[in-house]
This record gives structure tokens, C-alpha cells and sequence, in this order.
């Protein structure tokens, strides 16, 4: 999320409604009638609006993907928060490179695999909660930046859709983007050809943009991206305002003050813009169509933190006023820092930076956000169970003779789970009687038809000696078991090799990764 110096600009400023001056107004307008008749003509105030209907106000905040692994998906937060998740980011995989990525790094098969993207993806669709994806972002190549045709942009972004489905998209235009007149074409076209292609289909694409805002609104960039989207003919669901990193000349006001005055001063922005394009606001009007993403703790900006009484206060407006999307970035930071991070004023992507003292902050921005993005309920359901069979399973099948170490994969009865630590003997992974405290597993999400076998990597014949049961090995000693190759942590005889695939801790073998 890129800084935004951001001075007030508005020569309104402080001013506010005075119901005095509002009746001598009115005082004056009866007394210079002119000759008119008694029935004086009053003044007719703007009706309230009351933004998005309960049905379409939905919580979901950023989650980087590419930032849990192995035994850290057993910690994940991403399941247990309120709301649905916003999935960052996906970029080009470089600069004149139009395929997509998480992160540059990640190709979507890579997130299948590393970080169980694909099956964690499905258990949220079964449980009912509202997901979207997010493209672009402060760092890397926007799509429409590396995609050089519309139509090669439009399949960029419909393969994500389509393999996550996803059928609310976020687009997060920032820094050197803002000013890419050529993407910024490119991007409104081709998302315009996905709705339509979409809706042809009974499908729909809901489309929000994410734009920096200052106190004052959206800056002339931003309001440059509505307007390409809504010249192209995008039907844009919403915009969501980037409330973080003001850097504002107003060092006294507080976080959520400076949001709330940058939220009114884009719902007036979005008035205007959809009036300009003969675009008709929805009956909750401007704020409808208005999110908020605040970075919580810790702000890019050292002097700009933004509290649990600031998300309070953002969430006691946002409540008030109908805002119809809350985010925040991000829920991987949702969490007071351990004792051995100390600079807790410099950004990290994994904590606050603030003592959250056990509260979340999206416990408290999800607060009266409680629908999702199409108004409608998603019922939770079951899908399809895949049974269990050792020679097609993802990983290797539970048993309660093996030996575990935390982050070891597992199926059992249809279902991937991951070992928070060493265990051996315990109670099924889908014990319902433990708590997810008292568990040693944590439910990843379900068995995939698309899954690929479990298999361990092989090397050629031969590589090395094969393993003997009887003859004595000592660190650093290679052998070959079952075409795979291992290698001796420390002295060891009669230790079959294969029991380090599943217990990392305390077999005196590693497993060779066949490079």
C-alpha cells in the first residue's frame, strides 16, 4: 500500500450545518416574498440515505496468500476470521509476461501445491463465506500492464476466476498503475468483455476498484480509473477507498478521522462521477457503491497508527452511514507482534505492530457487515466426499502407528489435515470431542477430485547404495529405499529410511528432494 501525501484541500473545511442559520434563512426568504402569498416556499433538505441494505453489506479482509506454509497453514488464521477474504495479489509473472502469479513468484499450480490454495479456496465455498481476488497492488507488474491485447488480459483474468470461482473481483490499481493511460484502457475493456461474456453465460462479475484516497477524496488518478471503467462500460460495483497511509499536514487528528473524512469526501465524488457518466446511484445511494480498507496497527506512515479504538470508530460510521464493503489490510497482520520482533514501528507483514490484548480487529470492522457482495445468503453444503485410497490420496492416509512432526500433510475420510506438532498414537484428526485447541491436527479443507497422487521423489537406479537393515550408517551416508534417496542425519542401524516422510524430528534420515 503506497503512501499518499494527502494536505486538505477543501475550502469547506470545519464548516458545518447550522440549524440557526438554516432558520433565519427561511426567516428571510418568508419576509422578501415580493408580494407572494402567505404560503412561503421552504427550503427542502437532501434526503437521507441509507446506504447498502443489511443484505449487501459483507466483511472481508486481505489475505496474502503466499505468506503461510507447511506447519504455519496449522496457525492459519484464514479460516477461523469473520466474514469471507479478499485473495492478494495476483500479478503479472513479469513485466511483458501475461500469465498469472500470486505475487510474481507463484504460479496458481505452485499455490495448489505450497500453500493448499485450490483446497482451501473450496472449504470456504463450502462453508458459505464470500471470497474475491485481488489484482495488482503496491508491488510487481499489473496484468494489464504485462498483457499487451484485450483479449489476452480478459483469459489472464477469467483463468483465475475461473479456477478459484470467483465471481467478485478486486482490482487494486496503485502507484506507477494510476498513471498507465494505455493499461488503464486495456483493463476497462477487457473486464467489460468478461461481464458480458458472463453474463451470457447467467453468470455474474461484480467489480470493485481499489483506489489510494487523501482526506479529501480520491486524488485525480483515482477518479481517472472510475471514469475509464464506467467509460468502457464496466458495471462497477463499488469503490473502495484505500484509508491508510494519508500523511496528512493535520498531525493532530486521529487515523479514523482522517478515513471518515476521506469516505465522505469520495461517496461526494461518486455522486458526481456516476452523474457525469449518466450512471443512476442505487436507492442507498453514493454509499452503496463505497468501501474501507484501513491498515490496521502499524501504517507505512511511522506516525500513523491505527488503533482498536480507531477501527471502533470506523466501524460505528461505516455501520451508520451504510458503507457497503469493510477490508482491511491485512488479516495476516491481525495479531500483536511476539516479544522478539521489537521494532514494532517498522511494518511487518505479520503482525500489527499495536498490543491487540487477545481483541481482532476484524472482529471489530466486521461488526454490521454480515451479508455478501450479491445480497444474497450462500448456503454452506457439503460437496462431494473423495474416498480414502493410499494409492490416489494427496498425501499419505492417517494411521495411529505413525510417527508425525508438525507440518506433515494428511487425509483422512475425505478430508487434508496438517499436524500442529509431534504426535504419535493420538485421537483421530477429526476427533469431534477436542476443541481446536486440544486437536494436534488443523482441517486444511477437503480431498480434490483434481488432486494428484502422493509420491515421493525418485532418482535414477543406482545413485546410490541401496539401504541395508543391517549395516551401519553415519551422518551425511546416502542410500537409495523404494527408488527415493535419503540421507544420514547421525549414526544409525536398522532405521528404515521412509519413516522421515512423515516424522522430520526424530528418524535419523532426511528425505532427498531429487534434484
Amino acid at each position: 500500500m503506497s503512501p499518499v501525501h494527502a494536505p486538505r484541500r477543501s475550502r469547506f473545511a470545519g464548516r458545518e450545518l447550522s440549524f440557526g442559520r438554516l432558520a433565519l434563512s427561511v426567516a428571510v426568504v418568508v419576509a422578501l416574498g415580493l408580494g407572494a402569498t402567505a404560503a412561503a416556499v421552504v427550503p427542502t433538505l437532501p434526503p437521507t440515505v441509507t446506504g447498502a441494505d443489511a443484505a449487501h453489506r459483507w466483511f472481508a479482509p486481505y489475505y496474502d496468500v503466499t505468506l503461510e506454509s507447511g506447519d504455519e497453514l496449522s496457525r492459519s488464521t484464514m479460516d477461523a476470521a469473520p466474514g469471507g477474504l479478499v485473495l492478494a495479489f495476483v500479478v503479472a509473472a513479469s513485466d511483458d509476461d501475461c500469465t498469472p502469479t500470486w505475487g510474481r513468484t507463484y504460479t496458481l499450480d505452485d499455490a495448489a501445491q505450497r500453500f493448499q490454495l485450490d483446497r482451501r479456496v473450496e472449504r470456504m465455498h463450502r462453508e458459505g463465506r464470500p471470497l474475491a481476488v485481488s489484482f495488482g497492488g503496491a508491488l510487481n507488474t499489473e496484468l494489464a500492464s504485462a498483457c499487451t491485447t484485450v483479449d489476452a488480459l480478459a483469459t489472464a483474468y477469467g483463468t483465475v476466476l475461473d479456477r478459484y470461482g470467483i465471481d467478485t473481483v478486486d482490482l487494486d490499481i496503485e502507484r506507477d498503475a494510476l498513471d498507465d493511460a494505455a493499461a488503464t484502457t486495456r483493463r476497462a475493456a477487457a473486464i467489460a468483455l468478461l461481464q458480458k461474456q458472463r453474463s451470457a453465460e447467467g453468470r455474474a462479475l461484480r467489480v470493485w476498484l481499489t483506489l489510494p484516497v487523501a482526506p479529501d477524496g480520491l486524488t485525480p488518478q483515482g477518479s481517472a480509473q472510475v471514469s475509464s471503467m464506467l467509460d468502457g462500460g464496466v458495471e462497477v460495483a463499488g469503490v473502495n477507498a484505500m484509508t491508510m497511509d494519508f500523511n496528512a499536514d493535520d498531525r493532530t487528528a486521529s487515523t479514523s478521522a482522517l478515513a471518515i473524512s476521506a469516505l465522505n469526501a469520495t461517496a461526494r465524488q461518486i455522486t458526481d462521477l456516476w452523474g457525469a457518466h449518466g450512471r443512476a446511484l442505487p436507492p442507498g445511494g453514493a454509499w452503496a457503491l463505497l468501501g474501507a480498507t484501513p491498515m490496521i496497527g502499524q501504517s507505512d506512515i511511522e506516525r500513523e497508527v491505527f488503533t482498536l479504538d480507531d477501527a471502533r470508530a470506523l466501524a460505528a460510521f461505516a455501520s451508520a452511514q451504510g458503507v457497503a464493503r469493510m477490508s482491511m489490510w491485512s488479516l495476516n497482520r491481525d495479531r500483536t507482534c511476539g516479544s522478539n520482533y521489537p521494532l514494532v514501528h517498522r511494518v511487518s507483514p505479520l503482525c500489527s505492530g499495536i498490543d491487540q490484548a487477545g481483541v481482532s480487529f476484524a472482529g471489530i470492522l466486521a461488526d454490521g457487515h454480515t451479508g455478501t457482495p450479491s445480497g444474497e445468503p450462500v448456503t454452506p453444503h457439503d460437496g462431494p466426499v473423495v474416498p480414502d485410497d493410499a494409492t490416489t490420496s494427496p498425501f499419505p492416509l492417517w494411521t495411529s502407528q505413525s510417527f508425525y512432526s508438525a507440518g506433515v500433510f494428511v487425509v483422512w475420510r475425505g478430508s487434508v489435515y496438517v499436524s500442529k506438532w509431534w504426535n504419535e498414537d493420538g485421537p483421530q484428526p477429526d476427533d469431534p470431542s477436542l476443541d481446536a485447541a486440544a486437536s494436534a491436527w488443523t482441517y486444511v479443507g477437503p480431498v480434490l477430485s483434481s488432486d494428484r497422487p502422493f509420491t515421493l521423489p525418485q532418482l535414477p537406479e543406482g545413485t546410490y547404495p541401496e539401504w541395508s537393515a543391517t549395516a551401519l550408517y553415519n551422518q551425511g551416508d546416502r542410500v537409495m529405499y523404494d527408488g527415493s534417496g535419503y540421507e544420514a542425519r547421525w549414526w544409525s542401524r536398522g532405521q528404515r529410511p521412509d519413516r522421515s516422510v512423515l516424522d522430520h524430528d526424530y528418524s535419523p534420515w532426511k528425505l532427498l528432494d531429487g534434484s
